[in-house]
């Protein structure tokens, strides 16, 4: 008969259920994943009609095809725009880049004309979804239709956005699942598989004419359902040498009778009889006594079968613990990249915001610019043009020119600072970095946060320092920490000051950041770094700022963080960060 190892079978069972438990919550992550980012896809789009609608309108309603196929190849290289359809009124394109959707593709409402209102699509055939939306003018109060606009992206921007987190999400499930095979594995073989074999082995060495040399002798000092298996197989022997010392006694004792009986044979036959009965007695004796003895050892298998049921739930129990406290460790890395999302689009909203303002302008200068030229061009036309009013449409128009190119340089500066932290945010890759100007880019990028208080930040850092790190993380601890003075520290203080110090010494870099706030209690400063403490739960704080800028400074850039307050006031911390060529 084959023999089935239980610690084998035990760990089959085990692991074949945590596999499906594995397989199944990495696919709802994977499935979450692909929604989530399908919905900020959206939101994104969103934002792109509220940027360039105004322009588009007007480009549309004064015929100025050549503006709105400007606009529609700026949009069109956008990663994440796949296509772009430009519309009149009367339904005739303008200009159509990238993809299309195919005829009379349904929208999700079922309707596949454009209403007055925003319409979202999904072309499940082709993969694209996003939604068009009509170009309002307005004038003199009234209201017309003067086109429409679809925006297009497809599920290839989603999986080129989450294919590295899936694969971090199947490699994790992976590796843990390969480690808890391993232990496991070593686990039984210690505690069960080994100890039973050598049990097993010295039991098969029971010498029944020396029982003493077959008891049992083991190297395992844990007091446990085996050390009971063994006491109870010494106490078995124990008794199997006593009942072998009363035997050869009463064989001896026989022996001598049967001396003493073939001495006076006729004389003592009665006497040989009461021995011979005793001897009957005793061997009885013996072997109810032999018949208890096998009871008990029934009993003790018995029990040793229901402590391995008992020691069996107690594992599946430890091992439901074990996996409760993995998903809460799960639960807690996607509430931290959830508010790293949330911070990133928040500075997105605010820089969008900003934006509008010198595109604003540079329309109404364009505009001024235009109607300056038609006034010209109908002077001419009359013969009407004077030497003055020549002057005066160049005067105003360097005038308009210069508040056009001032305003379009200061969004574009917006732009290339706001789109460098947030590139450097959305990935992990090491780059070589230039502290200075970096850092200058990260605050040009929350300009339109700072520009609501009074504060001033004071850089101090050599143009020449640079390092290869995770510009991502950088830019992220450093806009937590000014976010967390503005809100926290100096939140009372009209004129506050940042200091932030960068100094490069041995291929390690030091920034020293303070301000000049409240500081933090110093019987609070050892939880300044804990996840969800916030003395500002009443007004939404999470209390995960600083917990992500430890999170980023340990675990990305291998570095060290304290924080301490200042005697004249204020926080301050001290962040050393190495560089990544030589760590």
């Amino acid at each position: 008969m084959k023999v089935t190892s239980i610690s084998r079978k035990l760990l089959t069972r085990v692991l074949s259920v945590y596999f499906v438990l594995t397989v199944s919550v990495t696919g709802i992550q994977i499935i979450a994943e692909y929604f989530n980012t399908k919905s900020h896809i959206n939101s994104e789009l969103l934002t792109l009609q509220k940027t360039i609608s105004g322009s588009l309108t007007r480009a549309v309603w004064e015929l100025n095809t050549q503006q709105a196929i400007d606009i529609s190849e700026g949009l069109i290289a956008i990663p994440m725009i796949k296509g772009i359809t430009v519309t009149d009124e009367s339904n005739n394109i303008i200009t159509q880049l990238g993809e299309i959707l195919p005829e009379n593709t349904p929208s999700e409402n079922g309707d596949s004309e454009v209403k007055n209102e925003h319409q979202s699509i999904n072309s499940l055939s082709q993969g694209l979804f996003g939604h068009s939306f009509p170009l309002i003018f307005e004038f003199s109060g009234r209201t017309t239709t003067v086109g429409t606009v679809t925006l297009l992206s497809s599920n290839h921007v989603i999986f080129s956005r989450i294919e590295v987190g899936i694969y971090f999400l199947i490699g994790n499930a992976m590796l843990k699942t390969a480690f808890l095979v391993f232990l496991f594995l070593l686990a039984f073989n210690k505690f069960l598989t080994e100890p039973l074999q050598e049990l097993t082995e010295q039991i098969k060495q029971l010498d029944i004419n020396d029982p003493e040399v077959s008891k049992l002798h083991t190297m395992n000092y844990e007091k446990n359902e085996l050390n009971i298996l063994e006491d109870a197989y010494n106490n078995l022997i124990d008794e199997l040498i006593d009942f072998k010392d009363k035997l050869a006694l009463s064989q001896r004792e026989t022996n001598t009778a049967n001396d003493k009986l073939d001495e006076q044979n006729l004389l003592l036959e009665q006497e040989v009889a009461k021995k011979t009965s005793s001897l009957s007695s005793m061997m009885l004796k013996m072997e109810r006594q032999q018949k208890e003895m096998f009871q008990q050892q029934e009993q003790l298998q018995a029990e040793n079968t229901r402590r391995s049921k008992t020691e069996s739930t107690l594992m599946l129990t430890n091992n439901e613990l074990k996996n409760s406290i993995t998903e809460l460790s799960k639960a807690q890395d996607r509430l931290l990249e959830s508010e790293k999302m949330a911070s990133l689009g928040l500075l997105s909203a605010e820089v969008s915001h900003e934006i509008n303002t010198p595109i604003g302008v540079s329309i109404t200068s364009a505009s001024c610019l235009l109607d300056l030229i038609h006034k010209l061009e109908k002077e001419t036309q009359a013969k009407t043009i004077s030497k003055r009013s020549i002057e005066g449409f160049i005067e105003q128009a360097n005038n308009s020119t210069e508040l056009l190119l001032g305003n379009l340089h200061r969004a574009s500066d917006l732009i290339a600072s706001f789109k460098q932290v947030a590139v450097d945010q959305a990935n992990d890759k090491v780059r070589l970095v230039n502290m200075a100007k970096y850092i200058d880019e990260i605050i040009q990028s929350i300009h339109p946060k700072l520009k609501k208080t009074q504060h001033t930040i004071d850089i101090q850092c050599d143009k020449s320092i640079e390092l290869y790190s995770h510009p991502g993380a950088i830019a992220q601890i450093i806009i937590n920490l000014i976010m967390n003075s503005i809100l926290h520290g100096l939140e009372h203080i009209e004129h506050g000051k940042i200091v932030i110090a960068v100094n490069l010494n041995e291929q390690r870099l030091s920034i020293d950041y303070q301000d000049n706030g409240c500081g933090v209690p110093e019987e609070k400063l050892p939880q300044l770094f804990d996840a969800f403490y916030t003395t500002k739960a009443e007004s939404g704080g999470t209390g995960l700022g600083t917990h992500i800028i430890k999170n980023l400074v340990l675990n990305t850039l291998n570095g060290t963080i304290t924080a301490k307050n200042l005697t004249s006031g204020g926080l301050h911390y001290h962040i050393e960060l190495p560089d990544m060529r030589y760590s």
